[in-house]
């Protein structure tokens, strides 16, 4: 391709038409151009989805396709594993609430999720929630609340691992409150925990906020069930000698 049509197709932004164009088979004017074009698109779909994957900041790469489902997740009548997969409970804003046992996957599947979402061209965001209301106290202490809930205004889903981890502090608890009533009917959540809704008083110490809290994030909510034994455990165990 000459320079001159390669600055063409950077003025009319076609991004990958200069790196595919002979690459596409050719059997009438007609049926190149739209091969041609389909393909533009599904480029441009496809490093958007990646763009978005980036922004989300998940900690670590794993897929939905590479769960080992098994006996270990127990669905809520309304909702099944294809459902769950299909993401429709985001156009809905429904939440995803994972319990169970550590390393029985809810992570696992979160993420994958999450990962999904963005390769289908939603806004996904990820926190470990003990980073996320460091990060609020911090921007709380600063002066910069608003500013920080501000950029969750185009955010469709946000996931939010490992709740119950670690107790907050009244004013973390306090803010994560703030956030969650803001998304509340506003869009996702996928939540996942160790503990039941019952015990999630030991984190948030005030017994009305944390009813208050479980009110807003169980409403238009799937609870998935986990249970059995830790993956990584019997993994580990595994590599012993018998």
């Amino acid at each position: 391709m000459s320079n001159q049509l390669k600055e063409m197709c950077k003025s009319l932004r076609l991004a990958y038409v200069a790196d595919i164009y002979d690459k596409v088979p050719f059997e009438n004017p007609s049926q190149y151009l739209e091969a041609l074009f389909q393909q533009e698109f599904e480029l441009r779909e496809t490093a958007k989805g990646e763009r978005l994957i980036k922004k989300a900041k998940f900690m670590n790469d794993k897929e939905l396709k590479d769960f080992q489902w098994g006996n270990q997740v127990k669905f809520p009548p309304q909702i099944d594993r294809e459902n769950l997969g299909n993401l429709h409970f985001i156009s809905r804003k429904e939440n995803v609430i994972l319990t169970g046992s550590p390393g029985t996957g809810k992570t696992h599947i979160a993420t994958g999720l999450g990962r999904k979402a963005c390769r289908k061209g939603y806004e996904v965001r990820f926190y470990r929630v003990a980073d996320l209301v460091e990060n609020l106290e911090k921007a709380w202490n600063e002066g910069k609340l608003q500013s920080f809930r501000n950029k969750f205004n185009k955010v469709d889903l946000v996931i939010l691992d490992e709740m119950g981890y670690v107790p907050f502090s009244k004013d973390g608890a306090e803010l994560l409150f703030q956030l969650v009533t803001d998304w509340y009917e506003q869009k996702s959540l996928i939540i996942t925990s160790n503990l039941e809704f019952s015990q999630w008083n030991r984190i948030f110490v005030d017994a009305r906020l944390t009813a208050a809290l479980v009110d807003r994030v169980i409403h238009h909510a799937h609870i998935l069930s986990f249970t059995g034994d830790s993956y990584r455990v019997t993994h580990a165990l595994s590599n012993f000698p018998s």
